[in-house]
Order: structure tokens, then sequence, then C-alpha cells
């Protein structure tokens, strides 16, 4: 394995111009929960994922002080700004800006990569094989960007899947040998992005109640959605989050490992939170005394399901065991959405936070202390 590093400064503040483009897809889909908005906001959330775990990537492979480091994220966090900016009017009237200004990010996540291939921390033919399904999409991006509708839809979708299947499947073998990860550096960047979407969830509960009487009810809710948020937070970092470095550390194959575990299997994970958030969000700018809607209800259960099924396959990938308790749970949450249109907004946020607490209170349980010494994993 490469030399262990952390995250760089630089590096924490190209996050912080994510959060403000994770933002805004949650914006644009609490703005209009329908099926057609959820489509427009995960593929647009696909993208904007899709940007900064490449560029994971392409600094995993860098010297954390190096000047082309420094450079290209300032760049890059200077289009990606703008981007977030134009995100909720990309399927109307800023699609073009939207696309133009993301196809320069990715463009400089390839730049960044050649400069680690030049020296010789990074395979030049990897690079140039997925070069190929990035370019493709970004061409289809732009194209796409001048139609409308339907079409416009279609293409950036099919421009989605050639460049997430770049690496995942055209040219899986060339990405063996694409560079020596940075394990340490590698897990921490994907749990610091896993905490910016939690964080994007409490902001979303302190938006939703902003200029609203704080009536018991609402306090009851705005806590309960801090309660969801935090049983979240403890399903990924209580203790496998760190179980999973190890895993990556020692895996006979880290670059299939990480791309599979991390770069895909966390969209997932990240899309159920941004799911959640709108969920929360509307839970508390509404009657809290009266039933959610179906949308922001779908939202609430369904995020956090989606949440779980992510983990519960990042475990299966990186470590070969099923979490059965958040297949179980992600189950029951869906039925929840279906058997509870009754229910008051504060009490199915109670019923979903006591879930998760009873989830995090077996795993915690299953892994105490065996009498010789050992702990369950």
């Amino acid at each position: 394995m490469a030399e262990e590093r952390r995250t760089a400064p630089i590096e924490l503040l190209w996050d912080l111009v994510f959060v403000f483009a994770v933002t805004q897809v949650t914006t644009l889909l609490s703005r209009d929960p329908t099926w057609t908005r959820f489509g427009q906001a995960m593929l647009v959330l696909a993208l904007v994922w899709w940007a900064w775990s490449a560029f994971v990537w392409a600094a995993n492979a860098q010297d954390s002080s190096a000047a082309a480091l420094r450079v290209y994220l300032l760049l890059a966090s200077l289009f990606i700004f703008v981007s977030g900016l134009a995100l909720p009017q990309a399927f109307h009237g800023e699609a073009v800006l939207f696309a133009a200004t993301y196809a320069v990010v990715r463009l400089l996540h390839l730049a960044l990569y050649a400069d680690a291939s030049r020296k010789g921390n990074a395979s030049w033919a990897a690079i140039g094989g997925f070069a190929v399904t990035v370019l493709t999409g970004m061409a289809l991006l732009l194209a796409g960007s001048f139609t409308g509708g339907w079409l416009r839809g279609a293409l950036w979708t099919l421009a989605v899947a050639i460049d997430y299947a770049g690496p995942a499947w055209l040219t899986r073998q060339r990405l063996r040998g694409l560079q020596q990860v940075a394990v340490a550096h590698f897990a921490e960047r994907y749990s610091l992005f896993v905490i910016i979407c939690l964080g994007e969830s409490i902001v979303a509960i302190g938006v939703g109640a902003t200029r609203r009487p704080l009536t018991v009810a609402l306090v009851a809710a705005v806590s309960l959605g801090l309660l969801m948020t935090a049983g979240m937070w403890w399903t990924y970092f209580d203790h496998f989050a760190a179980t999973a470095e190890e895993r990556l550390r020692g895996h006979q194959d880290p670059v299939l490992a990480a791309a599979d575990a991390y770069s895909y299997l966390h969209l997932v994970i990240v899309a159920g939170i941004i799911v959640f958030a709108v969920g929360v969000k509307l839970l508390v700018q509404g009657s809290v005394d009266a039933p959610l809607a179906a949308p922001a209800r779908l939202a609430m259960c369904g995020g956090v399901a989606l949440y779980l099924l992510g983990h519960a396959g990042f475990r299966l990938r990186i470590a070969g065991e099923l979490g059965y308790g958040k297949v179980a749970l992600a189950a029951g949450l869906l039925a929840l959405y279906a058997l509870g249109a009754g229910l008051s907004a504060w009490s199915l946020a109670a019923v979903v936070s006591a879930l998760l607490g009873a989830l995090c209170v077996g795993e915690s349980w299953q892994r105490r202390p065996r009498e010789d010494g050992s702990v369950t994993p």
C-alpha cells in the first residue's frame, strides 16, 4: 500500500463547496416532491457524486502538498459552485450553464490524474481507458443541455450510464492497476462526505422550522428529526467505518473493492440521506399534528430505508457480511410508509426514531465482548 496520509486542508475546502451542491439537490426535490422531480434530483445527484468521488481517486494518487492538487481543486471548486447555482434550474433555463461547468470539472479531474500518471503514481493505460467514457458522457451531457423535455432527460441518463460504466465494466481489468490506494485517506474521504450529507439533513430540519412558532409538537418533531439523523450516523460510524477501512487495507483486490464499496455503493447511502433530508424538511414545515402527505412520508421512510440498504450492500461488498437487521428494518420502514397514512407527522417520526434506535442498540449488543475477550464483528 502507498504511504498512509489523511485529508489535506484543500480537500476540506473542496468538500465545503460540495455542501452547497448537495443542498441544492435537496432544494430541487423538496420544492416539488413528485416522481418526475425525484428522477431529476437523483440524476443530478449522481453527477455531483461522481465528480466528487472522481477527485477523491485522483487526489489519492497525489501527494497532499502537491501544487497540482491545490491548483486543480481550487479551479474545480469554482466551476462546481457555479454548477450548484444552476442545479435547481438544470432541467429548465440553466441547463447549458450546468452542463458546461460540470464538464469542465470532469476535464480538470482527468488533468489531475494525468499529472499523477506523469509522476508515476497512476497508470496511464487505466486513465486513458475510462477517459473515453468520461468524454463521451460529457459530450452527451452538453448535447442534452441544448434540447428539452424527455430528450434532455434521456441524453443525460445515457451520459450518466456511460460515465459510470467506464470503470465499472468497460475498463474493469485495467482498473486493477490504476494506482496504489492510500487506504486511510480514501476511507476518511468517504466518511467525511457521509457526515456532510447528514449535516445537510440537520440544516434541512433547521430551515424547515425557521419562522414558525416553537410549539411543543414542533419541538418534538425537530428533536425526533435529530434523533433519526443521529441513528443514521450511529449505524455508519459506531463500528463499521473503522472495520471497513481495515478490511480494505488487507483486501487482495483493493482498487476494485474500493471502487465497488465506496464509489458505487456509497451513492445509494448518500441518496438515502438526501431523500430523508427532504422528508424531514417537509415534516417540520407542515402541521406536525396532521398526517404527512404521501410524498413526504415516502421521502422520510423510504430515505432511511434506502440508506440502510446501501449500507448493507457496502458491508456485503467490503466484508462479505450481510446486515440482516438493516435489510429487515428497511422492509419495515417501507411497510410503515404504506400503513402509516393515518399517523400524525410527529408520531410517524417517533416510530422511525424508535426503530432506528432499536437497530443501533441491537447491533451494539451483538458486538459486546464475549467471555473469551473477543468481539463479534
